[in-house]
Order: C-alpha cells, then sequence, then structure tokens
C-alpha cells in the first residue's frame, strides 16, 4: 500500500479513536507504513534527553503517527468528513472531488 486518500496539507476529520470527530492539517504523510501526522491529533508526551550542554531536556508534547484508515476527507461546502472521487477537468488535469456535493477538494 504506497498511495494513500490524504496529501500533506489537505483537512482532515478522524473518524475512530479517542479524537473522534476533531478537525486538522495533514502535516506529515508517510505511504509505507500508511500513516499520517495530523496536527493537535493524537498528542503524544515524549521524555527529551539534553544533547548538549546548556540544553533543556523534559516532557515535551508531540503530534504522534495514526493510520490514514482512521482519517477522512473535510469538505467545506458539506461541512463534514466526506468520500472523495476524481474528475478529469477539461485541460486533462485530475482533481478530487466530494462525493455528496461535486466541490472540488
Amino acid at each position: 500500500m504506497n498511495n494513500l486518500h490524504v496529501k500533506k496539507g489537505d483537512t482532515v476529520v478522524v473518524i475512530s479513536g479517542k479524537d473522534k470527530g476533531k478537525k486538522g492539517k495533514v502535516v506529515e504523510v508517510a505511504p509505507k507504513e500508511g500513516k499520517v501526522i495530523v496536527e493537535g491529533i493524537n498528542t503524544v508526551t515524549k521524555h527529551v534527553k539534553p544533547r548538549r550542554q546548556g540544553e533543556q531536556g523534559g516532557i515535551v508534547k508531540a503530534e504522534g503517527p495514526l493510520y490514514a484508515c482512521k482519517v477522512q476527507m473535510y469538505c467545506k461546502k458539506c461541512d463534514k468528513a466526506v468520500r472523495t472521487g476524481v474528475k478529469v477537468e477539461k485541460d486533462g488535469k485530475k482533481v478530487r472531488v466530494c462525493k455528496k456535493c461535486g466541490e472540488t477538494l
């Protein structure tokens, strides 16, 4: 599984898990693992050790990866999570569209 239905910069909605219903922007995509990192979702605490002298260590909050199958594209027009389809424009470009309203995502 090397291609995902979401890309970096997309707005998505979490459809299952502890953060169900939350919206966020995709920060990073890992197609080989089938995972995405979403801004403000699945926050985990990391214990960071100071690497250099004078550097501060401590507990840091960061976003953890979650499976791409747990997120769905967000349509602004429908104001909810939607499935996507592909539409070919007149100039030959492929664009992703909302299955409900036909809005370009």
